[in-house]
């Protein structure tokens, strides 16, 4: 058990930063890396949900509850476009799959790709916003922390509303909804933009999304408890 509960957030933390390497691999870690990197994360995908196999065994127990049906269907989402993911990237595979005789559905393949690239990334940070809780209370027991006082919590939420309204720009800056709503079927990637930019961009916007899941969970509950 000691085991399981320090490689949930090992397995959680790798995900994140393949995620961010998945979204700048071809531009600039090259297309074999990207799908090395891509294969990783499935592995990785396969392993959170192995860890967290509680989460299937409850679904069909207890009631359900708005906030949990809401983190219901992120999760689902999640898992969708994991999936779109996965098959598509081995559709499209010119290194690591190559030799597989796959000749046809590659236009289908890019089209999942594209979809299950951007979506994923929005819903992944949008379910790190979820379950940000949870992997707090995990880490104040694993380190021995108290709860934050209030002021720390107001300091850190007066940042993340900063960094998200950074986020609110990068999603408009780098287009996000002509690719969410495959508007083109092909992304454009600049090649000469600094690396660093790049991150921290994709950072705060997943920022953004984490702290809308985060904020909107808090609402709901509170909602629950004011119908009471």
């Amino acid at each position: 058990m000691k085991i399981k509960r320090m490689l949930k957030p090992a397995v959680d933390l790798l995900m994140t930063a393949a995620l961010l390497l998945l979204l700048s691999g071809y531009q600039f870690w090259g297309e074999a890396a990207h799908e090395w990197i891509g294969a990783g994360m499935t592995v990785l995908f396969v392993a959170h949900h192995l860890l967290n196999l509680s989460w299937h065994r409850n679904l069909t127990k207890g009631k359900y509850t708005p906030y949990r049906v809401v983190m219901l269907i992120v999760d689902l989402s999640v898992l969708l476009s994991m999936a779109a993911q996965a098959y598509s990237g081995v559709v499209m595979s010119r290194h690591l799959f190559a030799d597989l005789p796959i000749e046809k559905g590659m236009a289908l393949a890019r089209r999942l790709h594209i979809l299950g690239a951007y979506w994923g990334y929005l819903l992944m940070s949008l379910h790190l916003g979820l379950h940000w809780k949870l992997l707090l209370d995990a880490l104040r027991k694993r380190f021995s922390r108290g709860a934050p006082t209030k002021g720390r919590r107001r300091a850190a939420a007066a940042v993340a509303a900063v960094i998200s309204g950074w986020g609110l720009v990068v999603f408009i800056k780098r287009d996000f909804p002509t690719y969410l709503f495959l508007r083109s079927e092909f992304v454009f990637l600049d090649y000469d933009e600094p690396r660093l930019l790049f991150y921290l961009d994709y950072l705060a916007l997943m920022t953004l999304l984490a702290a809308a899941g985060h904020y909107g969970l808090k609402g709901l509950r509170a909602l629950k408890k004011t119908k009471r």
